[in-house]
């Protein structure tokens, strides 16, 4: 896959323009919504984009000299812009951002799904499959039981009898497993990252997502009987669960063979052609009732591996440059329920900090038990810290299911998804840094096996097994 050549270093005369441009980007609509009040969170859908465009692009830029991932700037411009500080995007313009946000989502998840490829799938079969058992019985286990310890502090386990403060817990600890492949595609777009813990990110949190469906499915139908007396464990969740899976998969076989022979056949204006049928699947997955993660990964992945134009699509949708994940995650920002944060922000804390905890405890475990490469013993952690809009889907599930939350449940899943939301990114991109792979992929090689070596502690302890192959001919970027 080809990449734009590498940006030149700004210098100081650079960053000051752009930061006078944020100034006036803020500056003139927060002016206007002062002087003439009326105009306060009006700026519409189309103004909206553009201001989490310029906002978002530039912020991420200025904050890229400290070091900061991109995703970043662009959730830190849609708080700011938000209806909760500066209400320049008022609350009905967020909404009406939602279907251009499920078509950014459908398109980060159709990119993902071209990054799954066979060779790297079978040679990390013992890494992947011993990451998610011990990840996702090890996260559900012990952050029920730390639920169970802190449930006096949560307000919606208040109140609640033992046996439906389990179910409660369950349903917690089943949250705490989603992982962001929005979030993880986003950083290796900025860095275009290539090695053993890009693939191996890849693989695990692309594939997390049918794990999550699999594991709700069965604990809201274990929970049900535990928080209604009336409730029963039934078989028609299972039912619908298949329904789920093997409708979004077919209806993703069949999108990918379609785009597959029209890369063939025309292969013109494939943007476009991948932008409508965004819009069209988007509302009729929703419609069906299917997975519009998993079908526009399904298509992709049908695309990159049955057929020979896996290169061609991911090229496409590189061209939508950083647009897709400026958008997605500006308006994710702007979702942000800022005074909800501030007072659960305790609590939110601990629960997320435990998760994060969990989570790198297992990934050692498990990379131990697997024989992994050094540099996934220690950093193979850090790509799945980050939760986004997975994890908000299932809390509107389970408020749904379970109304006897009254909005709990959902509340205090947003003030950690907020808080995983802004420290993931952080986490993973300083992880490819020290692992050596940020800009590997421009080179076409990954990191050399002594920087490997040199980037895991544990490598003065024991030798260095010999590092696996190079990815192919694809790179890590998503766009």
């Amino acid at each position: 896959m080809s990449h734009a050549a590498a940006k030149a270093p700004l210098g100081v005369t650079g960053r000051v323009v752009q930061a006078a441009a944020l100034a006036v980007v803020v500056g003139l609509p927060l002016l206007a919504s002062m002087l003439v009040p009326q105009m306060r969170g009006t700026l519409g859908v189309v103004s909206a984009i553009g201001f989490l465009l310029l906002a978002g692009t530039l912020l991420s830029e200025l904050l890229e000299l400290i070091g900061l991932p991109h995703l970043t700037g662009y959730l830190l411009a849609g708080i700011l812009g938000g209806p909760y500080l500066l209400g320049l995007v008022d609350h009905q313009t967020v909404e009406q951002l939602s279907p251009v946000n499920t078509l950014a989502l459908a398109l980060i998840a159709l990119a993902g799904g071209a990054e799954l490829r066979m060779d790297n799938l079978r040679a990390q079969a013992r890494t992947l499959a011993w990451a998610t058992l011990i990840q996702s019985v090890g996260v559900l286990v012990i952050i029920c039981g730390l639920f169970l310890l802190l449930a006096r502090w949560i307000p919606f386990a208040q109140g609640l009898a033992p046996l439906a403060l389990v179910g409660a817990a369950l349903l917690w600890g089943t949250l705490s497993v989603t992982r962001s492949p929005s979030a993880l595609l986003g950083i290796l777009s900025q860095t275009r990252a290539k090695g053993p813990l890009t693939d191996f990110s890849i693989g695990f949190v692309m594939s997390s997502d049918i794990v999550v469906v699999l594991l709700l499915a069965v604990v809201v139908t274990v929970a049900r009987p535990m928080l209604d007396p009336t409730g029963q464990i039934g078989f028609d969740d299972f039912r619908v669960l298949g329904h789920e899976l093997l409708g979004s998969v077919a209806l993703g076989t069949t999108m990918g063979l379609i785009i597959a022979a029209y890369l063939r056949l025309v292969g013109k204006n494939l943007l476009l052609v991948i932008v409508a049928l965004g819009f069209g699947l988007s509302e009729a997955t929703r419609y069906l009732h299917l997975e519009t993660l998993l079908t526009f990964m399904s298509a992709g992945f049908v695309v990159q591996n049955l057929t020979r134009q896996g290169e061609k699509l991911l090229h496409a949708v590189e061209e939508t440059g950083s647009v897709v994940y400026v958008v997605f995650f500006g308006t994710a920002g702007a979702h942000l329920d800022v005074p909800l944060l501030k007072a659960m922000w305790p609590i939110a804390i601990a629960l997320a900090g435990a998760r994060a905890l969990t989570t790198w405890g297992a990934a050692r475990l498990s990379s131990r038990i697997a024989g992994d490469p050094p540099v996934i013993r220690t950093w193979g952690f850090a790509p799945l810290v980050s939760q986004a809009g997975l994890a908000l889907g299932v809390a509107v599930m389970v408020e749904r299911q379970f109304p006897a939350f009254k909005g709990g449940f959902q509340s205090m899943a947003i003030g950690m998804v907020a808080i995983n939301e802004m420290v993931g990114p952080i986490l993973y991109k300083f992880a490819l840094e020290r692992a050596g792979e940020v800009g590997a992929a421009e080179h076409g090689s990954g990191p050399p096996p002594a920087q490997l070596a040199a980037a895991s502690p544990l490598t003065a302890a024991e030798p260095t097994p010999p590092p696996p192959s190079a990815r192919g001919d694809g790179a890590a970027s998503a766009t």
